[in-house]
């Protein structure tokens, strides 16, 4: 759905989109890339991905909880995406740990051999992990293509009803 809003409110509404996808682009693909690349001379550069993966996430969050009272509705409505999609790549990161943490009980506990081991936390833990991160980028940039266009999904609009809403200029055809 479009609203009129102001460039002004289409432009904040963009910030959550822009820190979520510097997290995901930026971080757990450039940068951890480029450490693994050093991480013989220098493994501190790989430890950098999850703390900085923590800090964007945290302030995603606690954003997104501040915006419900401080923010126009349709940047809120922005900031309560952008804290979905985290919960799902925390859900997804929590998942690849959990899959790390039994290959390697598999692998000290039960004689489970090394190749076995990264076989599965490979094939089981970090490729699902590796879609959803790449699905979430082609969620996020089409959001915020949306965020740039004055327009929130219709899904978002019915969950976030609020009197504070803008006029609505634009309905979603029917199909």
């Amino acid at each position: 759905m479009k609203f009129n809003i102001t460039d002004e409110e289409s432009r904040k509404a963009k910030i959550p989109h822009e820190i979520f996808l510097t997290n995901l682009v930026a971080n757990h693909i450039l940068w951890f890339i480029a450490s693994l690349g050093m991480l013989k001379d220098t493994p501190q550069l790989l430890a950098m991905v999850p703390i900085f993966s923590f800090a964007f996430i945290s302030f995603t969050l606690w954003r997104a909880k501040k915006s419900k009272t401080t923010d126009s509705w349709f940047v809120m409505c922005h900031w309560q995406i952008a804290a979905t999609r985290s919960h799902i790549f925390i859900i997804m990161l929590l998942f690849m740990l959990s899959i790390a943490l039994l290959g390697w009980l598999g692998h000290v506990y039960f004689d489970m051999k090394e190749v076995a081991v990264y076989a599965i936390i490979g094939g089981v833990g970090i490729l699902p992990v590796m879609v959803t991160v790449l699905a979430l980028i082609i969620m996020e940039s089409d959001i915020l293509h949306q965020a740039t266009l004055h327009k929130v999904p219709k899904g978002t609009v019915k969950k976030l009803r609020s009197p504070q809403m803008p006029e609505v200029i634009e309905q979603p055809a029917v199909v």
